[in-house]
């Protein structure tokens, strides 16, 4: 099994969309759908963001880090929310992301979360990583 991380993207027309529905709908729309990850037991996280007007970037381009507020402004597809699901293989995922109930213009990214036992198992870092995921209860 391998996780992957199913990161939600919309455009400006489509998080207005996505407005448009009402809350209590889309609450039991997402809601059947990741009943349906738990029961088959792939679903690890899954966690949709707050509006990227209230969001603040640190941008490290420059010598010293600057803040702003609110999304980039030449972003044209805005990070929404993610799933972080545990299957069998990249196709798994994917047949995973086609059935999100997502609007029209959406677009799902995967990508694969590497595990901590695909990095160097000598290396300091890994040892106090392992240490607290254990403490932690993550492994």
């Amino acid at each position: 099994m391998a996780k992957y991380m199913l990161i939600m993207r919309g455009t400006d027309e489509s998080v207005a969309k996505m407005m448009e529905t009402p809350f209590e709908q889309m609450l039991e729309t997402m809601g059947r759908f990741n009943e349906e990850m738990i029961r088959a037991g792939v679903l690890v996280a899954a966690e949709g963001l707050e509006d990227p007007a209230q969001s603040v970037v640190v941008d490290f381009s420059g010598e010293t880090p600057l803040v702003t507020d609110g999304p980039y402004g030449e972003t044209k597809e805005l990070f929404g929310g993610f799933y972080v699901i545990d299957v069998a293989s990249k196709e798994e995922a994917v047949e995973w992301a086609k059935r999100l109930p997502a609007v029209t213009g959406t677009k799902c990214e995967i990508r694969r979360v590497p595990s901590i036992d695909e990095f160097p198992q000598d290396d300091e870092w890994i040892i106090k990583e392992r240490a607290w995921r254990e403490r932690t209860g993550q492994l």
